[in-house]
């Protein structure tokens, strides 16, 4: 099993375990740090200038929410995909955001849904460019700019620690344009339902949005079974 980080850590706001816990959830999905890769929290504290208390405190963090495990006299390990806790987030993240979606349709903030026309462009842009991160963080920005703009932000936070056993999963299923450009019509789909107030259509296009991850699972995990759990 083989030891990490060598990836050098941005700098952030917020506490010192904060801004760990956030980049190493930020590498964990990304698969920059692979399931199965064990973490040295002396390795980590070094090399973010900190004791080893805020890493021990991040790693606890990342525990909470199943990206590591820590084992007792054997350190801590990135956990493996697991299709049962990914499927669990799913059927979660789609009870939540059809429900803003269905709030949405009453009452939408005008700000929010010019950010959201800004927010798609972009995303388009770097699907053309074929700029895997860059997609993945506008499309993360859409789903807060959709919470906010219906007035519920806290529902995103609700997501958020979840949505990470589904991000891993489209680090692999999201390969090139081909395969982000339809997500992007996805989203606009939405929003047009959002923008005729049909509260049934939009709770649907958020339904198909977040069942695409689905499709291309089983050939994802036939291709990759070294990173998921048995």
């Amino acid at each position: 099993m083989r030891s990490a980080v060598n990836t050098p850590f941005p700098v952030s706001h917020g506490s010192a375990a904060q801004r760990i816990e956030s980049e190493l959830r930020r590498l964990i999905v990304a698969l920059e740090l692979p399931p199965g890769v064990r973490l040295s929290e002396s390795d980590i504290a070094e090399r973010h200038g900190v004791s080893r208390q805020p890493v021990r405190e991040a790693l606890i963090g990342l525990a909470r929410t199943r990206l590591v495990e820590i084992q007792p006299q054997r350190g801590t390990v990135v956990v493996k995909i697991s299709v049962r806790k990914m499927m669990e987030a799913r059927f979660v993240r789609e009870a939540i955001e059809t429900a803003v979606v269905r709030r949405a349709c009453s009452s939408f903030d005008r700000q929010s849904r010019e950010r959201i026309n800004d927010l798609l462009e972009m995303q388009e842009q770097a699907a053309r460019r074929d700029d895997h991160a860059a997609f993945q963080r506008y499309d993360e920005l859409f789903h807060i700019a959709l919470a906010e703009g219906a007035g519920c932000p806290l529902a995103w936070e609700a997501v958020q620690d979840i949505k990470a056993h589904m991000d891993r999963v489209c680090q692999l299923t999201l390969p090139g344009p081909e395969a982000m450009l339809p997500l992007i019509e996805q989203h606009r789909t939405i929003m047009s339902a959002i923008d005729a107030k049909d509260e049934d259509n939009a709770a649907e296009a958020m339904r198909r949005h977040l069942t695409e991850i689905l499709r291309a699972l089983p050939q994802v995990e036939a291709e990759h079974p070294e990173l998921f759990s048995s």
